[in-house]
């Protein structure tokens, strides 16, 4: 397969702040995005398709689209909003850890998890409002913030493109992680079988690790596919490349500060985020969890395809 950063379009952040609109956002990361998908083994794939559905002998003829028969000389229906493929459920941590690192205002194109987490759920909100499948939104962070149904009506996205960038403009300090209670509550509110898509540094309380699988093995419960992309800035949050010098670290959800030479601690802390990560990625497979590591520096094709992958499997 061809690398798909070569096709992504690059953002003009200056046309973006003009705009002043997250739809702006995730059109740019989409068209990209399809472009490469040309070069790929879904070659011929179109988030058009699905506004179509081939005509099964014995229905109404009243839907078929002519024109399309007049060019294809194949029946097909045309797809109404309510006629939903697929339900997708947008889960977004806006914990204090998301908006690691501290974005610089002087530079537009930089990234933080959170920030990552929101252009990535537009993206794929584009996505399924072209293929008229429905989509709702949970933000969590001490609390089940937000949680809205399915639908997949224009008014609706509109209501969650503003949603998620309330999330960019308004960071929370000091606010902690409750995956636990959150997940928990977002399985007991999907009722009808979903694809149910998380982004999250998982920085949640580490002696809460038992019930924290527990909360994902729930999510399965209504038979729902669900990936959680592990948002991570990997240079520092997994490889902790710091400069050789003294730093003062604050934890961003409690406030607690601690002064230590990186070099110090290095392998150490290595070794622990190691032992996190892999039995997180284990536990995940005993569920039949997708776990994808998504770097908030290598772009967005690796959230985008994992998620086109795991939506035709379902079909």
């Amino acid at each position: 397969m061809a690398d798909l950063n070569t096709f992504l379009l690059p953002i003009d952040h200056h046309e973006i702040q003009a705009f002043g609109h997250l739809e702006f956002i995730a059109k740019q990361v989409v068209e990209g995005f399809i472009t490469g998908l040309h070069k790929s083994p879904f070659h011929g794939f179109s988030v058009e398709f699905a506004e179509h559905r081939i005509y099964n002998p014995g229905e109404a003829t009243k839907h078929i689209d002519w024109k399309l028969y007049a060019r294809s000389e194949k029946l097909f229906v045309k797809r109404y909003e309510e006629e939903t493929n697929l339900r997708c459920q947008l889960v977004l941590d806006s914990s204090s850890s998301m908006y690691f690192p501290d974005l610089d205002p002087e530079k537009p194109e930089a990234l933080n998890k959170i920030k990552f987490s929101v252009y990535c759920a537009s993206a794929i909100m584009l996505m399924l409002k072209k293929q008229r499948d429905g989509v709702g939104i949970s933000v969590f962070s001490e609390d089940l913030d937000l949680h809205t149904s399915c639908k997949s009506n224009n008014v609706h996205h509109k209501t969650l493109y503003h949603e998620l960038e309330k999330l960019l403009k308004a960071p929370k300090e000091d606010k902690k992680t409750a995956t636990v209670k959150a997940l928990h509550q977002i399985a007991e509110s999907v009722h009808k079988r979903s694809l149910i898509i998380i982004f999250s540094d998982m920085m949640d309380n580490s002696d809460q690790q038992d019930e924290l699988f527990s909360a994902l093995q729930h999510l399965r419960h209504n038979k729902h596919e669900i990936v959680l992309f592990h948002v991570v800035d990997k240079d520092k949050e997994l490889d902790f490349e710091f400069e050789n010098r003294p730093y003062r670290f604050i934890d961003s959800e409690s406030g607690e500060e601690v002064k230590v030479h990186p070099q110090e601690v290095k392998q150490a802390y290595i070794d622990a985020i190691s032992a996190h990560k892999a039995n997180l990625k284990l536990r995940c497979g005993q569920f039949n969890i997708d776990y994808v590591e998504a770097d908030i520096n290598q772009g967005f094709k690796q959230v985008l395809l994992p998620y086109l992958v795991k939506r035709q499997k379902m079909f």
